[in-house]
């Protein structure tokens, strides 16, 4: 969330940028501004008392000493007036403390300056594209028929087992997604990510930390008992894993990668957009996460999608980076590209990673900090990319490579697989 200083400091940049977002409720801004006002005097009133408190303790003593009975007596009386009205100023101390923390988490992050505006994808820009779109026979196959064609994808099982958007993978289609997993892991790493495996459910401050509560509640799935939520991308536990922690400023960037299943209800989602694996309720997905220096997140940035686009190239597919405009940004991010590829018998273009820079807005909600020997702790900046997600690369994979005799498979992912071809 916006710290209640960035607010104070800067509020006609912060309406701006909530109309760049498309961000209506902006009478919250002076709602935050005037409670923190109240908080401020309450503060004010309370830290006076203390004082006065402190005078009259040692007063007292030294009243005695003299034989001034009733003066001591009078200042023992106005020591429980100050403390029975302390009991009310904390009350409305608390109340305001919790009420800004109700109004901020309501508060979208501020959209980056290079942000384009615009308030629908359409209006999204296009930062530059690669690979070669294939030309396909006029009776090339959409990935739903080719997986029952080969037998390697079965949507009608998901649904009987669970419902829809839960396939089941067969044969060389389990094998397929595994190897893609397995490359996904293997290039993070090799380009300096650390591995780490994390739980695929968190509790709910987990979900505070990150942004997903209170804004995405409906958008994942609750196991109400427990009082946990199955994550919507590992980015969630693994930026968690740095909540509460003062880092060491040497130490920065942490790179983290981590495979998880991720599960999304979609609440609303229907149509031909959604056929085959074009959008799913459980994915794979590989993500990386940084934490970084505020002057240092931008070069982390870009470096990050220069590192989707080696992955997208060494898979062979034609693709395209976005810059998201504000009003198609996601709540808590500050910029955010997206990365498609083109999908060759569905004729479109589908996304497959969002890189997003997040700058304090995270952190401040995750307390994550830095210092170095002589500093006190600084928000951190908080990152993360999709890389990859595996659903839509898997239905541009099998689209792309159809030939007549089965599916081509890139080179780079042979090793993977140990086949060349679904057939």
């Amino acid at each position: 969330m916006l710290t209640l200083k960035y607010i104070a400091d800067n509020k006609e940049k912060v309406l701006a940028g909530l109309a760049k977002k498309g961000f209506k409720r902006v009478e919250l801004i002076d709602e935050v501004l005037e409670l923190d006002a109240k908080r401020r005097s309450t503060q004010a009133k309370l830290d006076a008392a203390l004082a006065e408190l402190n005078i009259l303790s040692k007063s007292i003593g030294q009243l005695m000493k003299e034989g001034k009975k009733e003066e001591a007596e009078a200042a023992r009386q106005r020591t429980a007036e100050i403390k029975e009205s302390n009991k009310g100023l904390d009350i409305t101390m608390k109340s305001a403390e919790s009420g800004l923390v109700n109004l901020l988490v309501q508060i979208p992050n501020m959209p980056h300056e290079s942000v384009p505006e615009g308030l629908h994808a359409e209006d999204n820009v296009v930062e530059r594209m690669g690979g070669i779109i294939p030309k396909m026979s006029e009776d090339a196959l959409p990935h739903w028929e080719l997986a029952k064609k080969y037998d390697i994808i079965d949507f009608e099982l998901g649904v009987k087992i669970t419902g829809a958007g839960f396939p089941i993978y067969k044969g060389k289609g389990a094998r397929l997604q595994r190897a893609l997993i397995s490359f996904f892991l293997d290039n993070a790493r090799e380009a300096g990510y650390l591995e780490v495996q994390p739980p695929y459910m968190v509790n709910a401050a987990s979900a505070y930390g990150t942004g997903q509560l209170p804004d995405k509640e409906a958008q994942m799935y609750h196991a109400d008992l427990d009082d946990f939520y199955l994550i919507p991308t590992a980015e969630v536990p693994v930026t968690n894993i740095y909540r509460d922690v003062i880092l060491n400023e040497k130490d920065l960037p942490v790179k983290n990668c981590a495979y998880s299943a991720c599960f999304r209800r979609e609440a609303g989602s229907y149509g031909k957009d959604v056929r085959g694996l074009n959008r799913l309720h459980q994915f794979d997905k590989v993500e990386i996460v940084r934490i970084d220096r505020p002057e240092h997140s931008y070069d982390s940035l870009k470096e990050m999608v220069d590192y989707v686009q080696t992955l997208v190239d060494k898979l062979e597919l034609p693709w395209r980076i976005l810059r998201l405009c504000g009003g198609d940004m996601s709540f808590t991010s500050a910029i955010t590209f997206d990365f498609e590829v083109f999908s060759a018998a569905q004729k479109r273009w589908l996304e497959v990673s969002s890189v997003s820079n997040f700058e304090s807005y995270q952190a401040n909600r995750l307390k994550c900090r830095y210092k170095n020997e002589t500093s006190k702790p600084q928000l951190c900046h908080t990152l993360n990319g999709s890389a990859l997600a595996l659903p839509r690369i898997v239905a541009a994979l099998l689209e792309n490579n159809q030939t007549p005799e089965g599916i081509r498979i890139p080179k780079a992912l042979i090793p993977y697989t140990g086949f060349e071809i679904i057939d």
